[in-house]
């Protein structure tokens, strides 16, 4: 299995960059090789409910200038229903998700940019503070 790059942030603002190729959403940890990271040391074991969401994306750097869709366009369809989420920490998050349920530790939402750095986002339940269909 080819390594997901990820950015890992956490409920208290830490944030990791790095790789994983364990990460599961009915699985209560995973590992996450640091970015720039050469050794056994750099291989970090992250627990999912200390998080907040974890973003698979397309590159580390992102392109800070870029402003991400947040609307469908008329007529335009998104796969799953139209998610807006907003975390304890007041970030919010908008994508389409096909598996929402607040009782799981979490679910995915797909940015409906298809220009976004983020693949797919995986947000922790318990850090979410509200989640509405659009």
């Amino acid at each position: 299995m080819e390594p997901s790059k990820i950015v890992v942030r956490y409920r208290d603002g830490r944030t990791l960059k790095g790789t994983t190729q364990n990460f599961f959403p009915n699985k209560p940890n995973f590992h996450v090789n640091r970015l720039g990271g050469t050794g056994p040391g750099d291989i970090i074991e992250v627990k999912v409910d200390e998080l907040k969401a974890i973003f698979f994306v397309r590159d580390f750097t992102g392109d800070p200038k870029h402003v991400e869709k947040k609307k469908l366009s008329p007529g335009e369809r998104g796969q799953g229903r139209l998610m807006e989420v907003t975390c304890q920490d007041g970030e919010v998050i908008v994508g389409t998700t096909t598996g929402y349920d607040p009782k799981r530790p979490g679910f995915f939402l797909f940015p409906i940019d298809p220009s976004a750095n983020n693949v797919r986002v995986y947000v922790v339940s318990g850090a979410v503070r509200t989640a509405r269909f659009l």
